[in-house]
């Protein structure tokens, strides 16, 4: 029943809604839906677009085209992100248009005309953002990278680009600042060929150096000026560091040197949101400057003209994500796509920066001998010889060198504790011969964690008849002794002195210039202001016992790191290393010279051809699956398999790194060596081979490892 008080509008409304129905059911293109875009028109120019897709699998390693609608034509621009529809069959085929699939990511790499495909096309389900964030650089970058690591190119954009936030999107990057005026040497003068370093940047040049740095607080803004002698040419710089808390001190020093708004951050501690927004002003061409962690190596800066890395030994700079690139090596690639400058800085010095000097590529940037003994500290050493017969180190395991240097050392400043280990007391061993406690049932490793009953740290079994299998001896000592036991004992020597610990759950990163015991493990050594009195690096056996071919080279790292925060000798600065003085790291510690040690290293894997002087592919899997992949793979003539080798098996419920095989699985991994010019082939054959097994069906548990960092 109707309303005599109806409205006008209202009475004519069923027939307006029956008059849009008839406009949409008679109109000769209907609007598509984003699903299929099923009967819309195409673009008129360029209706083809080249996407890559978000699929890591090696076999789906190319690009995809796509038909672009009419409706997208617009905002499908080329570096754009995309929504498509991939796993369509050619069966799936309505109207002349592929249809069907799964909705993933993509970056659309290119528009063209027509397809290398003949059959039909599916659409472009969307676009995400008409922000371009993938440009050609940075394509040919990713495209390197997963060609030198056997990998995908959608696994390395995604390591490259970050996740989007709209929010960040949708807001403007600042405009960008005029060149500042070129800075001063300063503390560059102390290198022989520092000051040209720097000149040679303000004028547009690309030198590239290895600098060894000297001991002390003035890498970072050393750092800082050779990027704002960059800028001042009109070209942008890129910073990597190996964490946040060097990241920090890069980024005061930048502020400091260059003044607010010329350089972006680049760190996971910023949240996604703050660190898309700061990317973006990269992007966009708002900073010509970032500093930032692992991730920061694919930053988009505009008109490269120099890239820095420090401490390139730290191991936060291998990626663990597939391809698991290096940071030293997708900066070498950009030095040479870019022709820019190129500076990899350290206190210590890797195989791999020696190998850059002998080879040409770059020069040594050093500081002369009278300039590095006005540095670096006093270095003094314990042996194991010394270590058994001195009765203090009994009492509290220091020497009396060490007791000494402690106590005159607490006089002037805080002490240095470098240990290790973290924790209480991870292994033992017998007292007499110093052979490892093991469990008669399994041969794992006994353990008493806080002074508890002994048992096996493997299958939890109690020990407490245990005696030694070599001596008899039912004895035991701590054959590593963890950072928190260290200080409760030094707490107990030095009662009247504060002791604070540094490590991996609670990192600290000053501590006030007061006397006081800091007791940290090696990576975690909080900055002194203004310098340790003295510092003592305890167990160095243990770091040098490793089984592992860079063993000598990681401690003599680890140590001058930690030294390298001690004053100066003339200052009063002295470091004790409990270790063999007669090891090559030892005395190369002692002599400061990082940079003799590694060459002298560099030198026995030339005649072993062992890396870098050689590439080497790691082949890890079920032992069936390696030989398959390697039997497959047309591996280059001049190619030396060695191994494979059983990897030790992962109990359940044990602590696992990243590589390892599933628990309870027994893998092996056999090491595949080329000489110098072969490694491309190398990675391109262990790529295509792990690809055709994908190709077959099924999973594929081999896992590749291009350069890997641990050969043992």
């Amino acid at each position: 029943m109707s309303s005599e008080k109806e409205s006008p509008e209202a009475a004519h409304e069923p027939e307006q809604l029956a008059l849009i129905r008839e406009t949409v059911r008679t109109a000769k293109v209907p609007r598509a839906k984003p699903r299929t875009w099923r009967g819309a028109a195409l673009a008129k120019e360029l209706p083809v677009a080249r996407v890559v897709v978000n699929k890591g699998s090696l076999h789906l390693d190319q690009f995809f085209d796509y038909a672009v609608p009419e409706e997208l034509d617009e905002a499908a621009q080329p570096g754009v992100r995309v929504r498509v529809r991939f796993g369509a069959g050619a069966h799936q085929v309505k109207n002349g248009r592929r249809e069907g699939g799964r909705l993933i990511d993509g970056f659309l790499v290119e528009r063209r005309a027509t397809s290398d495909y003949s059959g039909p096309l599916a659409a472009l389900a969307d676009v995400v953002s008409p922000e371009p964030v993938l440009g050609p650089e940075q394509l040919g970058l990713a495209r390197a990278v997963a060609d030198r690591y056997a990998g995908s190119l959608a696994d390395v954009l995604q390591l490259a680009v970050p996740p989007r936030s709209a929010r960040a999107e949708g807001r403007p990057s600042p405009e960008p600042l005029p060149p500042p005026a070129a800075p001063e040497p300063a503390s560059w003068a102390r290198y022989e060929r520092g000051p040209a370093f720097l000149d040679s940047l303000a004028r547009g040049g690309a030198p590239r150096a290895v600098w060894n740095a000297l001991p002390g607080p003035h890498w970072a803004e050393e750092i800082a000026r050779a990027v704002g002698a960059t800028l001042a040419s009109g070209r942008g710089a890129l910073v990597v560091v190996p964490d946040g808390r060097a990241a920090d001190r890069v980024d005061a020093a930048l502020t400091s040197v260059l003044g607010e708004g010329r350089h972006a951050l680049l760190t996971a501690d910023a949240g996604p949101e703050k660190r898309y927004a700061q990317w973006l002003a990269v992007r966009r061409g708002s900073v010509r400057a970032v500093v930032g962690t692992r991730a920061a190596m694919f930053a988009p800066v505009r008109d490269l003209g120099l890239v820095a890395l420090w401490d390139d030994g730290d191991g936060s700079h291998s990626e663990p994500h597939a391809p698991q690139p290096h940071a030293r090596e997708v900066l070498l690639l950009r030095a040479a796509h870019d022709r820019c400058g190129f500076l990899l800085g350290s206190t210590a010095c890797t195989v791999e920066a020696a190998q850059l000097v002998e080879s040409g590529w770059a020069k040594g940037l050093f500081a002369g001998r009278e300039q590095v003994r006005r540095a670096a500290p006093l270095i003094r050493t314990v042996g194991d010889g010394e270590l058994a017969r001195d009765e203090a180190a009994r009492a509290a395991r220091l020497p009396s060198l060490a007791w000494q240097t402690v106590r005159e050392g607490l006089k002037t400043g805080p002490v240095l504790v470098q240990v290790p280990r973290r924790g209480y007391v991870p292994r033992l061993a017998c007292e007499r011969c110093r052979t490892p406690a093991r469990c008669r049932h399994c041969a794992g490793p006994l353990e008493a964690p806080e002074q508890q009953e002994l048992h096996c740290g493997w299958c939890g079994r109690g020990a407490g008849d245990w005696h030694c299998v070599e001596c008899g001896s039912t004895r035991l000592r701590a054959q590593v002794v963890g950072a928190r036991r260290t200080a409760e004992e030094l707490g107990r020597a030095f009662p009247a002195v504060p002791v604070r610990t540094s490590g991996r759950d609670h990192v600290l990163d000053t501590v006030p210039g007061r006397p006081a015991l800091v007791v940290s493990t090696p990576g975690a050594e909080p900055v002194a202001e203004g310098g340790y009195a003295a510092a003592l690096l305890l167990d160095g056996w243990a770091m040098l016992g490793r089984p592992d071919l860079r063993a000598g080279e990681e401690a003599l790292r680890r140590w001058i790191d930690a030294a390298s925060l001690v004053r100066g000798q003339p200052e009063g600065g002295t470091v004790v290393v409990v270790a063999e003085p007669t090891l090559r790291p030892v005395q190369a510690l002692v002599r400061w010279d990082p940079v003799g040690h590694a060459q002298r290293e560099l030198a026995e894997r030339a005649e072993l051809g062992f890396p870098p002087v050689s590439r080497m592919a790691a082949v890890t899997g079920p032992p069936e699956a390696v030989e398959g992949l390697l039997a497959a793979a047309g591996l280059p003539s001049d190619a030396e398999i060695l191994g494979p080798v059983p990897l030790p098996v992962v109990r359940p419920g044990g602590p696992r790194r990243p590589g390892d095989p599933p628990p309870g699985e027994q893998w092996e991994r056999a090491l595949v060596r080329v000489p110098p010019g072969s490694g491309a082939a190398l990675a391109a054959a262990l790529k295509q081979a792990r690809a055709a097994r994908l190709t077959r069906g099924g999973g594929d548990p081999v896992r590749i490892r291009v350069d890997p960092p641990d050969i043992g």
